[in-house]
């Protein structure tokens, strides 16, 4: 048996630090664009452009969490392409990097 083709493994890994109220929004998009796994996980403190920040466990007035998922090339860029504007918008971060999957057709 061959070993598979690398660009058959190649994914593309999308993460988005955003502001809480916008999961929502960003899951949706997700669904739209056919994406079928993702993962939300909560942040705590960071450092950007703006400076410091820090989650506010008490009123979640600062409440960032990170958005990842993996996909194919088209999937995600159509998805990020949607969100772009948005994202911006809010000073969400977003990034795409190449990833390669053990198994391929999870993702």
């Amino acid at each position: 048996m061959s070993d598979p083709d690398p660009v058959d493994l190649e994914r593309i890994k999308v993460e988005i630090l955003l502001d809480s109220p916008l999961v929502r929004r960003v899951e949706e998009a997700a669904e739209r664009h056919g994406l079928t796994g993702w993962t939300v996980l909560p942040t705590l403190s960071g450092s950007g452009r703006s400076g410091r920040w820090r989650d506010d466990q008490v009123t979640g007035a600062a409440s960032k969490v990170l958005f990842t998922t993996v996909c194919n090339r088209e999937k995600a860029e159509a998805f990020t392409r949607e969100l772009s504007p948005v994202l911006e918008a809010y000073g969400s971060v977003l990034l795409k990097s190449k990833v390669e999957v053990v198994r391929p057709g999870k993702f």
